[in-house]
């Protein structure tokens, strides 16, 4: 069964991949701005390149107006693309992302914000970037553990990226994102100790159908007292209680 669903999702998927790049050259011209052509092309393109997996997209809870930073759990790379589907936003991303083959092309028409994992001036500029833009009236979403957790684990969440909703008084909304099929975690679709992105991609096709979850939970607010890091630690606890993890 997955060399037939293989058989008719990867043509359909370049060509919704294509059909995509085209569209994107004249209504995303340097990201999706909030209650434009641009963000509801974003929105669509991303729910029906999904449905070339055989991902369907559930959205619990209401997500803030803009400007916000989004503050999400990170198992795989279809994260983006599952948030896209409901809440456009400009993504915080690693920097190798921007040297893939058309994916990197598309990530930038889509305002992603690159960062270069390590590097101090690389988050600062991440930073300025941010806040800027929450400035500007858009929303900004962000993978605090700093790259993809194994299946059922949850990583420390990184406090210092929340400093560029601070810096822009904008609010901060944590969203748990999970892979259910048939009611129980799909953890086949998170990638394994080792495991490509090209691998991963060629076993997801092959997969049996599922459904992607995002769950906008309730703000947390700023702490005088724990600062940012407090933020960061309730961001993960509340996230943790949607996908039954322990904090």
């Amino acid at each position: 069964m997955g060399v037939l669903r293989c058989a008719w999702r990867i043509p359909l998927m370049l060509l919704v991949v294509v059909g995509g790049c085209l569209a994107a050259i004249p209504l995303l011209p340097r990201g999706p701005r909030p209650g434009t052509a641009g963000a509801a092309l974003l929105r669509n393109w991303s729910r029906l390149f999904l449905r070339c997996f055989g991902v369907r997209v559930k959205r619990v809870g209401e997500p803030l107006h803009d400007p916000v930073m989004f503050v999400a759990n990170h198992g795989s790379w279809m994260d983006i693309t599952v948030l896209h589907a409901v809440r456009p936003a400009d993504f915080v991303a690693k920097a190798e992302i921007g040297r893939w083959p058309l994916v990197g092309w598309m990530a930038r028409r889509g305002g992603t914000i690159f960062h270069r994992r390590g590097n101090n001036d690389s988050l600062a500029a991440v930073m300025a970037a941010s806040s800027e833009r929450l400035r500007d009236g858009r929303s900004i979403a962000a993978f605090p553990e700093g790259g993809t957790a194994p299946a059922g684990t949850l990583k420390t969440f990184h406090a210092r990226i929340l400093q560029a909703a601070l810096d822009a008084a904008a609010p901060v909304q944590p969203v748990a994102l999970r892979y259910l099929r048939d009611g129980q975690p799909a953890t086949d679709m998170l990638f394994s100790k080792g495991e490509s992105f090209l691998h991963n991609v060629g076993r997801v096709l092959a997969t049996r159908a599922l459904t992607a979850e995002v769950h906008f939970l309730k703000p947390v607010v700023f702490d005088p007292e724990g600062g940012r890091r407090r933020m960061a630690e309730t961001a993960r606890a509340e996230i943790a209680v949607v996908l039954g993890l322990a904090t």
